[in-house]
């Protein structure tokens, strides 16, 4: 997903293609391991672990990874670990507000990980609630944009199913809905044909930081570094980049 997305986890453009698909794989396993956990193995009947697995093999990730992550969560392989989510808060140049999210068998680590990140560009960690205020629960389904797809077609699809709006967001449209609406629009967009790349309940901000090429430029370089981490699992942020600016950082 594009930096300058509206909503979601912020992504955007980054080198090191093989090293980052290494560390996406991880983090995608992960989650359908602790999906599989908690609600069950049967991907029909677990629409957490089915979404997991949707977007794992969306990136590319192998099956039989996938499979095995399945089967440790579900406790019919061994091997699955003890993973804890941990959210930290915090803000990074510019005064842009994040919340981070830790999948981690490892507190400690994930701690020294996330704050080393931010104090060496630019961020500090806030109090728990701080920064979670500006933030609302909420369910979005990215969908590409392809072929004669249009932004009506999209919300035609989903309007009834719960959805509350479809954005345009340059190269995907993002359908918001209540969390627990989720599942039901993005069944109602299967069921229209219409392919979506993700559907995660994520956090989206209610206030937004419009930032400068060189804010943007020290923003990424923060959520780069978090990345980094194995134990980071999502970052969400309440930045907003130009079409403009983006070209430019691009380049």
């Amino acid at each position: 997903m594009s930096g300058h997305s509206k909503w979601a986890t912020t992504k955007h453009k980054k080198a090191g293609i093989d090293a980052k698909r290494g560390k996406l794989f991880a983090k995608l396993i992960k989650n359908v391991e602790v999906a599989a956990r908690t609600g069950g193995g049967d991907v029909n009947g677990n629409p957490t672990l089915f979404d997991a697995v949707q977007r794992a093999k969306k990136s590319s990730v192998p099956n039989d990874n996938i499979d095995r992550a399945v089967k440790r969560g579900a406790g019919l392989e061994a091997g699955g670990a003890d993973w804890q989510t941990i959210t930290y808060e915090g803000y990074g140049p510019a005064g842009v507000a994040l919340l981070i999210e830790c999948l981690t068998d490892n507190k400690n680590r994930a701690a020294m990980e996330v704050r080393t990140a931010m104090t060496r560009n630019g961020g500090s960690l806030a109090d728990p609630g701080s920064v979670a205020y500006m933030f609302t629960r909420k369910g979005v389904v990215v969908v590409p944009k392809a072929g004669e797809l249009s932004e009506d077609d999209v919300l035609l699809a989903v309007l009834e199913a719960g959805a509350e709006e479809v954005r345009d967001t340059g190269d995907s449209f993002e359908v918001v809905s209540e969390p627990t609406d989720l599942v039901a629009v993005r069944t109602a967009l299967q069921d229209a044909g219409i392919e979506y790349d993700s559907a995660d309940a994520s956090f989206v901000p209610s206030v937004q930081v419009e930032l400068d090429e060189d804010a943007a430029g020290k923003v990424f370089r923060l959520i780069d570094a978090l990345e980094d981490s194995e134990d980071v699992q999502n970052i969400y942020a309440n930045y907003d980049v130009s079409d403009e600016v983006m070209e430019k950082i691009d380049a």
